[in-house]
């Protein structure tokens, strides 16, 4: 498959943050683009806003009898458009096999993968290249603010992506430099052995590589600090690392410090972004653009410009007098992160709202999830999203809450949609209270909800 010899394309679920940035990108590069969706959505606007022709509801008179199909992890054989596209004898191919073709064409490729942190480090590294005038091409898996885009196809040097590795399709990758910001065990569901499985994907993924590409892995977790190849280089903040970040100072406004390669000062770098973690995110960023040849003094104003990606402790908005932030976090690790970011108001009533995301995550990793909410005055836990999982007897967010009281953890049971949740908090809101909401699904609304039923009350009270 040549990405720009086939003209016609059709998105099985085109509405996907991962899927609507492909098709946006072959749509700039003048590809006829079809597909559909469950139903409409801000992504679903965006390709159609671009030409793309949408179908709400999968149907199999949905399909063109000349296309190339495109389809994720998530679409099931049984689905009525999978089952026409083989009846027609089209091609079908995975969303995976897409960006690595695109990852072919002629550009120095830029990839950003690891457990936690790849859609930021990918999203930072787009932007301040973006910001910087080089013209990159990229595809992340959220919306750049700042950008109000998740795809570009440019005709600058570099091409950035996030590379996914949840399903193990990571191995059809073959970037120039590749960041892995951390490995632990998550995705379970495919990964049977767990973190050993994983890294054995990563193995794979990195024998790979070109003789002269790079793999820029975290010094500081053990884990992908484990991978061999000679083509390994280190990030972090501990000595030893190749590069590290020193004198590190967090303030209210800022967090700076110096960054240094082979021990030697190689730049100051200041971002707006809050907590260690993300530390980690702009050394490594910054690591794989020295690696890449691009000239750091040109893109270093930009990283204090960058606010974060969508979904990534995002400030929502006001209800009841409440502020209201929104985050993906939907892995222990990822959870504790965006909490230390939340911890940083002094003197405010934390409350963390979290939706379960599948129940196979939820149980193999029930006691790190229970450990999760240190600090936090309270903890709201809604009905678990299935992301087209069956259930697992015994597995669910009331029992998940219970376990969580008897831990002395504040603990409250919410079931129904995020409106039915955001009718049962408001009342009890206030203006010494910050919610964060937490989770890769429906519970990116709850901010919605509650900030509606504020202009509610507000349009009663005048």
């Amino acid at each position: 498959m040549r990405v720009l010899n086939r003209q016609k394309y059709y998105f099985i679920a085109i509405g996907g943050v991962g899927m609507s940035g492909l098709a946006k990108y072959l749509l700039e590069n003048g590809c006829e683009v079809s597909g559909s969706d469950v139903c409409d959505g801000k992504y679903v606007q965006k390709v159609k806003k671009l030409g793309a022709n949408v179908h709400i509801g999968h149907s199999a008179d949905n399909v063109p009898q000349d296309c190339v199909v495109i389809a994720s992890t998530a679409i099931r054989q049984d689905n009525p458009e999978m089952i026409r596209a083989k009846e027609l004898g089209l091609p079908i191919y995975h969303r995976s096999d897409l960006l690595a073709e695109i990852s072919r064409e002629g550009k120095f490729f830029l990839g950003y993968s690891g457990t936690h942190g790849k859609t930021t480090t990918s999203g930072l590294s787009s932007y301040v290249m973006e910001k910087a005038g080089l013209k990159p091409s990229y595809v992340v898996g959220g919306i750049i603010p700042e950008l109000d885009t998740n795809a570009h196809c440019q005709d600058g040097k570099y091409f950035a992506a996030e590379l996914d590795e949840s399903d193990g399709t990571i191995v059809k990758y073959v970037p120039n430099v590749v960041v892995i910001n951390n490995l632990e065990a998550d995705h379970l569901d495919f990964y049977k052995n767990g973190l050993q499985s994983i890294l054995e994907t990563f193995e794979s993924f990195i024998s790979k590589m070109p003789d002269d590409g790079v793999v820029l892995v975290n010094y500081d977790c053990e884990a992908s600090k484990g991978l061999h190849g000679h083509k390994t280089m280190t990030f972090g903040l501990s000595d030893g690392a190749d590069y590290q970040a020193k004198n590190i100072e967090y303030t209210s406004d800022y967090t700076s410090f110096d960054v240094y390669f082979k021990n030697e000062l190689l730049i100051d770098l200041k971002i707006i972004l809050k907590g260690r973690h993300n530390v980690y995110n702009a050394l490594s960023v910054l690591a794989s653009l020295h690696q890449a040849g691009v000239d750091l003094e040109v893109v270093k104003p930009h990283f204090a410009t960058f606010t974060g990606m969508g979904r990534r402790f995002q400030k929502i908005g006001v209800a009841n007098g409440a502020v209201i932030y929104d985050d993906y976090a939907h892995h222990p690790t990822e959870i504790k992160a965006a909490l230390s970011s939340a911890l940083s108001f002094k003197d405010k009533h934390i409350i963390a709202v979290f939706q379960p995301h599948r129940y196979t995550r939820l149980k193999n990793l029930w006691n790190e999830f229970l450990t999760a909410f240190d600090g936090v005055d309270k903890v709201i836990v809604t009905d678990v999203y299935a992301a087209s999982e069956d259930k697992i007897e015994g597995v669910n967010s009331k029992v998940f809450c219970e376990d969580l009281n008897k831990k002395g953890v504040n603990c409250e049971y919410i079931s129904g949609d995020m409106k039915s949740v955001a009718n049962v908090m408001f009342p009890d809101l206030n203006e010494k209270d910050v919610v964060i909401g937490l989770g890769a699904g429906t519970v990116t609304a709850l901010g919605k909800e509650l900030i509606a039923l504020d202009k509610e009350l507000t349009n009663v009270a005048g």
